[in-house]
């Protein structure tokens, strides 16, 4: 468990940061990136969970936001051959439980026949908006991917987690009831 008994420690003042590992980056760093983007889903999906409290729904949020603080520290964590401590990493089974969750969701929903809007009611605004932000993470992790190792079932959770939102919207708003489809070309006259 992690003990934080002081808040600020001034070594960020010069734009640097420090890794799980010891080592420092740049805060623009596309690491620092990736799991900064990871922290903003996190703080949406927050958001979401102050219009589902006492729900099934609430319940399976919370294990989404501690996930994602689990994907945060893997992506804090650099790959080494030989690392002193076992790295805290994103493991198959949290992948599985989101592929189960939107499989169950997914059974109770009307069929879509258009692209869903975001919208509906507050909880699924919410929702959308944690899926595009988790839809940058991927991007961001992605790119580090690219560049350096990542775990690749991180990749695999971040996508599926997209994935998880966008089937909850539709969940939250009535089973898909409530959902406010894209017309194409509506206002063009």
């Amino acid at each position: 468990m992690v003990k934080l008994t002081k808040i600020y420690t001034r070594s960020g003042d010069t734009g640097q940061t420090s890794l799980v590992d010891g080592n420092r980056r740049a805060k623009h760093d596309p690491r620092i990136d990736a799991y900064g983007v990871v922290d903003e889903a996190n703080a949406a999906v927050g958001l979401v969970r102050l219009h589902t409290a006492g729900t099934d729904m609430d319940a399976m949020l919370a294990r989404i936001q501690n996930d994602l603080f689990d994907l945060g520290a893997d992506l804090a964590t650099p790959e080494e051959e030989s690392p002193k401590y076992e790295p805290l990493r994103v493991v198959q089974a949290q992948v599985d439980r989101l592929e189960r969750e939107i499989d169950a969701m997914n059974a109770e929903l009307t069929p879509l026949n258009s692209f869903v809007l975001p919208g509906g009611g507050a909880a699924a605004a919410y929702l959308h908006l944690a899926r595009t932000i988790s839809r940058r993470a991927e991007r961001a992790m992605t790119a580090l991917a690219a560049r350096e190792a990542v775990n690749p079932v991180a990749i695999k959770y971040i996508n599926r987690l997209s994935d998880h939102l966008f089937v909850a919207s539709r969940f939250v708003n009535g089973k898909g009831a409530a959902d406010v489809l894209w017309v194409p070309g509506k206002n063009r006259s």
